[in-house]
């Protein structure tokens, strides 16, 4: 009888070594798991800047392009003509007279743009 006691203490002893070991490897499970997740963070950044850089390389191409066809320069030419005459309205005809040479040519870019656009998809 005492045979039988010495091994269910041996088990239980056993269990708790066990449930320890359990415990300690899901502890450092844990901590690896946000290294993966930093890693592919990192990964997933350098994808995007890789990607932008690329949209941009594409975009410096088309703007290139876009800015040497008659019909950009034309649309220029005519909205800052309107500008230095002050008839260059801000949004709409109805919008306020356009004083800022800096607005009048970023609104000269985007409408002459707009013409390009409409142009390709005709």
């Amino acid at each position: 009888m005492a045979g039988k006691k010495q091994v269910v203490q041996h088990l239980k002893g056993d269990i708790k070594t066990f449930k320890k070991e359990a415990h300690e490897d899901r502890e450092l499970i844990k901590k690896l798991k946000p290294k993966a997740k930093a890693n592919n963070k990192a990964k997933a950044k350098a994808a995007a800047a890789l990607k932008d850089k690329e949209s941009r390389v594409k975009s410096k191409a088309l703007k290139k392009k876009t800015a040497e066809t008659p019909k950009f320069k034309n649309k220029v030419e005519r909205v800052m003509h309107e500008y230095k005459e002050g008839a260059l309205h801000g949004g709409s005809k109805k919008g306020p007279i356009v004083k800022n040479p800096k607005q009048a040519i970023a609104i000269a870019l985007s409408e002459a743009r707009k013409a390009v656009r409409k142009k390709k998809k005709r």
